[in-house]
């Protein structure tokens, strides 16, 4: 039981509860906050690798297969997936396999698919987005709060005003928006990365779905050498 002790000395929660006790409820509400971003990052990332949003392999490899006619191979990679690309083209897929079926009621139905894959995708952002934006507004409210609670005690004192208690209240003061700007940067950062993540998702799903739908006909299967355009001589009147 030796290990502890340090352990214990390291996280220094003697710190942490007189911060807690300066900060007030603000400081409260923050790290509450911090837990919530927390959370919600853990689940998101668990999200995000387990759906492998954002990772093309398997969804490149499914085109070429099918658009070399191995329509079961193709078939084969996508129709277990939870990831949104390849759920799509499996949805597309089985409605190419299907006759009298248009192109244009096939592509509404893929694209509906895709939104909900796309919406899924988005879960957890939002929130992740409000904390961005609240946690600043919090500590800059708790530093308000802070100063007019000082400039009372100063105005209390009258005559006898000590100018180190004037300074210890505005360092307290200040101390919920150093707080709210800790748990708003980082979770920023990250929201960051899962946006463009998920953007890198719904560009890989765009061109999926549309090789599928036109068989990539504008890019030639085996490389065409062309002949250069002859230059015509013009001939001047004299």
């Amino acid at each position: 039981m030796e290990f502890i002790k340090p352990l214990l000395q390291s996280l220094n929660l003697t710190q942490a509860f007189q911060l807690i006790e300066q900060g007030g409820a603000v400081v409260v509400i923050l790290l509450l906050l911090s837990i919530f971003a927390t959370t919600l990052i853990i689940l998101k990332t668990i999200q995000v690798f387990w759906c492998g949003i954002g990772h093309k392999s398997g969804t490149e490899r499914a085109v070429q297969l099918w658009l070399q006619g191995r329509s079961k191979e193709a078939y084969s990679l996508v129709e277990k997936s939870s990831n949104p690309t390849r759920m799509a083209l499996a949805h597309l897929m089985r409605g190419l396999s299907l006759e009298g079926l248009s192109k244009e009621e096939l592509r509404e139905d893929v694209q509906r698919v895709a939104l909900k894959g796309l919406g899924h995708a988005r879960a957890f952002l939002r929130p992740l987005e409000a904390v961005v934006q609240i946690a600043p507004l919090l500590g800059l409210f708790g530093t308000v709060l802070g100063m007019i609670e000082a400039f009372q005690t100063l105005q209390n004192a009258g005559s006898e005003a000590d100018p180190a208690v004037l300074a210890g209240g505005i360092w307290v003061a200040l101390l919920t928006t150093a707080v709210g700007l800790a748990v708003a940067i980082p979770v920023a950062f990250i929201l960051s990365w899962f946006e463009g993540r998920i953007e890198a998702e719904r560009l890989m799903m765009q061109d999926a779905i549309t090789s599928l739908m036109t068989g990539r006909k504008t890019q030639a299967k085996e490389k065409q050498t062309l002949a250069p355009v002859p230059n015509k001589a013009v001939s001047h009147a004299t």
